[in-house]
């Protein structure tokens, strides 16, 4: 009988993608640190030793957007300048202007409505103590874990994709690790045998551990399959920002209304929205009406109040769906300033987001669950 399995993958702050929304989310807190009000849409291009900066930024703050640029770039370690991506040696150019009063018009303050039309989920399950799908979860927590390997190992590089196969059974429940796929960026004195060991000891058996897996049951370990991985980062592939949109929310295992988050202060609905979404169906599965949820909020562009909220429980929940929807729309707010107010969105916290991960890291405010009593409470479970 075919295995049912479930692949989520992740990538490290190092790859091209993840170095551009890095860039915009640093660019976004700098601008959210010294005027909250900032509106900011900032969108970043990396390739070979070039960075575009462009964007819509309405904002009080002085920036020096390339000296930002620069800094994350030399964070994440491309200081090489051997290199075809180097932080003191890239040039960049930026491209800003302010945001079109036509949107600005509708979402000042007097009216609080959405930057945008669209929709947007969050998903939370029982499959980790975080509440975030098994596949998702360890496939960042291997990008993490290899990102911390890159900046103590000098024979490693910042480009790095992890991916993750789980095996369910006929009722949803986790069977299994099946398969656990890492790539890495690498020097040439990096012998591939010594590199796949270093690996496979070092950051997929640790993790594996972490979430109560022996990775001598791991049916299927690929290591850098294709062999030699010299040539990476920006210098190999274009990145841009937004383009990993699946690995920023729950790795495909729940949907994703198309938005991406990093460079968007907290008024674009497309980030704040889908933060309040995960809260809420977080809140939900701690409160323990539901063991999966998903939860879908709605805008249209200019409106303060969602156009519609919906609550999928999967047929898991101990009270229906609808009971569920009505509970959250009698406990929250889900105005865009009621979520920037609930969540306190208007501070300089993004830049850690692009680099670690949205969603199943505790210290984000859209992760707690001060929310779940008081649901339990009114559900009268």
């Amino acid at each position: 009988m075919e295995k049912r399995l479930f692949t989520s993958e992740c990538v490290t702050c190092g790859h091209p993608d993840k170095v551009a929304d890095a860039i915009s989310d640093a660019i976004l807190d700098a601008c959210l640190a010294q005027d909250p009000a900032s509106r900011v849409a900032c969108e970043t291009m990396v390739t070979t030793n070039f960075c575009l900066i462009c964007g819509e930024i309405t904002t009080k703050a002085v920036v020096d957007y390339p000296a930002v640029a620069r800094q994350v770039i030399r964070t994440i370690g491309y200081t090489d300048p051997n290199a075809g991506f180097d932080a003191d040696s890239v040039e960049i150019l930026c491209k800003i202007h302010t945001q079109s009063a036509d949107i600005a018009m509708g979402t000042n303050d007097a009216v609080g409505g959405a930057g945008d039309q669209g929709m947007m989920f969050g998903g939370a399950c029982t499959h980790t103590p975080e509440l975030m799908p098994l596949p998702a979860a360890l496939a960042r927590a291997l990008s993490n874990r290899l990102t911390d390997c890159i900046a103590s190992n000098d024979l490693l590089r910042p480009d790095g994709k992890t991916q993750v196969s789980v095996e369910f059974d006929e009722a949803g429940k986790v069977k299994g690790v099946d398969t656990v796929v890492v790539s890495v960026m690498h020097s040439a004195d990096f012998e591939i045998g010594e590199l796949r060991r270093y690996i496979r000891d070092g950051v997929i058996a640790p993790v594996l551990q972490q979430y109560g897996f022996d990775i001598a049951d791991v049916a299927h370990i690929h290591i850098n399959p294709t062999g030699n991985f010299v040539i990476g980062g920006p210098d190999g592939d274009t990145g841009l920002t937004g383009r990993k949109i699946i690995v920023d929310t729950y790795g495909g295992y729940f949907s994703h209304g198309g938005g991406a988050f990093s460079g968007k202060d907290p008024t674009k609905v497309d980030r704040s929205g889908a933060y309040m979404a995960r809260y809420m169906a977080k809140n939900l599965v701690a409160a323990g009406l539901a063991e999966q949820v998903q939860v879908q909020i709605a805008y249209a562009i200019g409106v303060a109040e969602p156009v519609s909220v919906r609550v999928d429980s999967y047929g898991t929940g101990k009270v229906s769906d609808e009971e569920m929807t009505a509970l959250l729309r009698k406990t929250c707010d889900l105005t865009p300033a009621g979520i920037i107010r609930k969540l306190d969105l208007r501070r300089p916290i993004y830049g850690k987001t692009a680099m670690e991960g949205h969603f199943g890291v505790e210290d984000r405010p859209w992760e707690q669950t001060d929310l779940a009593e008081q649901l339990k409470k009114l559900a009268q479970i």
